[in-house]
């Protein structure tokens, strides 16, 4: 959807400014799917799922005075779970000294050589490295690569210029090209 916010989110929009909370549960309802296909980029947890889009939500109720119609509240709403999924990441990265080691998860699970894993298990490594690079390396490949954004996209969701979003793309890459290979998965000297 392009252009400007619909009629019916608008109606719905100004009845949950007015503490309408039914217009807030079709906005919601109306939304929900993309939503968590959105999340979904960003846990492949069930639970914390949930607990993301309903994060996605509350934080959008309590942003909706800000809310301004010249752009689709679906973009609107794009952008805030954007920053939700990197907050996300960002407390995941500060626990991560519990989880285990990739060397000792692919030891156990992962021994046999890359042509013969199955398209499960290469997205399983896939997710184990991602989940090891800082969160804005991971956020700008998920934008780019699972959700499809052009570079001038990501820098409007993220607030980030367009230079840098190439430059966090070019060295995120180069990070998860470099795990790959110590991991014994990559090809050294290819790009």
């Amino acid at each position: 959807m392009h252009g400007e916010t619909d009629e019916s989110d608008r109606n719905d929009i100004a009845a949950s400014l007015q503490g309408d909370g039914a217009a807030y549960a079709r906005l919601v309802r109306r939304h929900e799917a993309a939503v968590t296909r959105q999340m979904a980029h960003y846990t492949r947890n069930p639970a914390e799922l949930r607990e993301l889009v309903q994060e996605v939500f509350v934080e959008a109720y309590r942003a909706l005075p800000g809310y301004r119609p010249q752009a689709p509240f679906a973009h609107w709403l794009s952008r805030i779970s954007s920053r939700a999924g990197y907050r996300h990441w960002k407390t995941l990265r500060r626990e991560r000294e519990r989880t285990v080691p990739l060397e000792e998860w692919h030891e156990r699970t992962l021994a046999a050589p890359v042509e013969n894993r199955t398209p499960s298990e290469a997205a399983e490594l896939l997710y184990r490295l991602l989940e090891r690079l800082p969160a804005k390396d991971r956020l700008v490949l998920t934008l780019m690569y699972f959700e499809e954004c052009d570079v001038r996209a990501i820098a409007e969701r993220m607030g980030w210029s367009q230079t840098l979003v190439k430059v966090r793309a070019f060295r995120a890459r180069r990070r998860l090209r470099s795990m790959l290979e110590e991991s014994g998965h990559g090809r050294k000297g290819h790009d």
